[in-house]
């Protein structure tokens, strides 16, 4: 049986009801590739209304619905949208095959000056499998095992390493490659290195020719540290 961690619980579709004021409603995190509903939860009478969503911080309008005719403007914020919005008869938003740079606040306008509700929607890309490599040779004179996990063209994850199912270090930083270091004194049980972000996660099992198995006893786990280098 598996030893890979719970690290997440993936939402590949989402939708928020929305409540009247300028409230932000946390979007759950969607994969890219997917699709996102974004729902104001207007009444009969509010879709009767002019309705408009606007994107970013420069509230670029992007659709809207009057007496129950709806529009999207696909040439709007540079395009990004083109193709891939739908304004349904209730008032909600979609938007299909969804990209990083679809992460940014909606907003949602009746009639007013005034935001309905405001969405705010994140975008991840897939996780990559982190790599597992030796620190040393195993015919060094070293007494320990020097292992490193890494990951390369990473943005917003969290790198860990596992024993069995324990969390013995993990590290979270933006928009870099990174590797995190376990030194052992040697195996005494399924060691693994997991990359996540909020939505997905890739594990790698740590190779038992890596390392020498523990006679017995317990391995002391001598440090955990992590290494971080820009992607310039």
């Amino acid at each position: 049986m598996s030893k890979t961690p719970n690290v997440f619980l993936r939402n590949c579709f989402v939708c928020c009801s929305g409540v009247f004021g300028d409230e932000v409603k946390s979007v759950s995190s969607v994969m890219e590739g997917d699709s996102v509903t974004l729902n104001p939860d207007l009444t009969e009478v509010q879709r009767m209304d002019l309705i408009m969503w606007k994107f970013g911080p420069e509230d670029i309008i992007i659709a809207q619905i009057h007496k129950k005719k709806s529009r999207v403007y696909d040439n709007n914020a540079a395009g990004r949208f083109r193709g891939r919005l739908k304004l349904d008869q209730t008032g909600s938003l979609i938007i299909t095959n969804t990209t990083i740079t679809d992460s940014e606040l909606y907003k949602v306008y009746i009639k007013t000056d005034t935001p309905f509700n405001t969405f705010n929607l994140t975008v991840y890309a897939p996780v990559p499998v982190p790599v597992i490599t030796r620190d040393s040779p195993q015919n060094s004179s070293s007494s320990y095992c020097s292992l490193v996990c890494s990951v390369v063209n990473v943005s917003a994850v969290t790198l860990s390493w596992y024993k069995g199912n324990s969390l013995l270090s993990s590290i979270s930083e933006s928009d870099l490659s990174r590797s995190l270091s376990l030194h052992l004194e040697c195996l005494d049980d399924f060691y693994s290195c997991v990359v996540s972000n909020p939505i997905s996660n890739q594990t790698t099992h740590l190779n038992t020719e890596l390392c020498h198995t523990c006679s017995g006893k317990s391995a002391i786990i001598f440090s955990v540290y992590e290494h971080i280098h820009s992607n310039e």
